[in-house]
């Protein structure tokens, strides 16, 4: 965006020559990060912006809206610079501690859900318990717990950092009380000993991206993002940790779901039917991928 020290803005003119400006650099979705960014400034939603399109913009918001620009120019995530990203219908806190949440991690979500209500329907009484391993930002598990009232939860990361930012968006939700939260690895040999009662199911989606790959995604993952949500050996060392843990900490019959690389459909049932899950299945995304597996722990 140009800076001109005289002209008078309001929010439809800030908004067409922003997007313009964006879109002249090549910067990602043009429209919709000004969108996002402008809406931000006045702690509105992006419908408002049209509402209101006629609203004059100060000097004072004018300058803010400037430096969150730049940020963008420089290639920062729009969802770092505003600090939230909408997940599910929420918005949850993000930053440069955890990775931004994305639109495929919702069928997750709704799959899991689905299995844990059909399995509620069947077995009405009792605790449910489930396991989220690599929680990052917690949007997973802070979602499963406002969809399902009789969930609890176990969020677990390997980094603190990104276990504050989950407790605070447990806490934004309300649904603290009904999580707890703890420091571990998934490739620790000894995880399943960190917990004393088992879980009816494990979710996860652990970091699938294989080494080779990092270096050709967006650079602004590269650069902003936590590569250690991201990357792990060979693109399955994670799932090969998480399959040979699972047994030791679900119940008879517990659950397993999986969010996976596209790719990465008959890699991940084959190490879920090596360690005795059975009713496998796969699911795929809104592009048509295979995007989400589960299975259920033999007995």
């Amino acid at each position: 965006m140009t800076r001109d020290s005289q002209r008078e803005w309001c929010v439809v003119d800030l908004l067409k020559t922003t997007a313009e400006y964006f879109a002249s650099k090549e910067v990602d979705e043009p429209r919709l990060g000004a969108e996002m960014l402008l809406s931000h400034l006045f702690g509105e939603t992006r419908l408002w912006l049209y509402l209101n399109h006629n609203r004059p913009v100060s000097g004072h918001e004018l300058e803010a809206f400037r430096e969150s620009c730049r940020q963008r120019l420089d290639g920062r995530p729009v969802q770092y610079i505003t600090g939230e990203q909408y997940f599910y219908g929420r918005p949850f806190t993000v930053d440069e501690r955890v990775l931004i949440p994305r639109p495929e991690t919702e069928l997750l979500v709704e799959h899991a859900a689905g299995l844990l209500s059909a399995g509620r329907d069947s077995h009405p009484e009792g605790e449910c318990r489930v396991l989220d391993i690599g929680t990052g930002s917690g949007c997973i598990a802070v979602t499963l717990a406002a969809l399902l009232p009789f969930l609890t939860l176990s969020a677990i990361d390997r980094s603190s950092q990104a276990l504050d930012v989950a407790r605070a968006n447990a806490a934004r939700h309300g649904m603290l009380s009904r999580m707890d939260f703890l420091e571990a690895d998934l490739f620790d040999p000894d995880l399943a000993s960190r917990f004393s009662r088992p879980f009816d199911m494990i979710v996860s989606n652990p970091p699938y991206i294989c080494e080779t790959e990092w270096e050709v995604l967006q650079p602004e993952v590269r650069r902003f993002e936590p590569k250690e949500a991201l990357v792990t050996p060979g693109g399955i060392a994670s799932y090969q940790a998480i399959c040979r843990a699972a047994p030791a900490m679900l119940k008879p019959e517990g659950l397993l779901c999986l969010e996976i690389h596209a790719d990465g459909a008959s890699k991940v049932c084959a190490l879920m039917e090596s360690e005795k899950f059975r009713e496998i299945s796969v699911a795929k995304d809104y592009a048509g991928f295979d995007r989400i597996v589960s299975g259920r722990l033999g007995v």
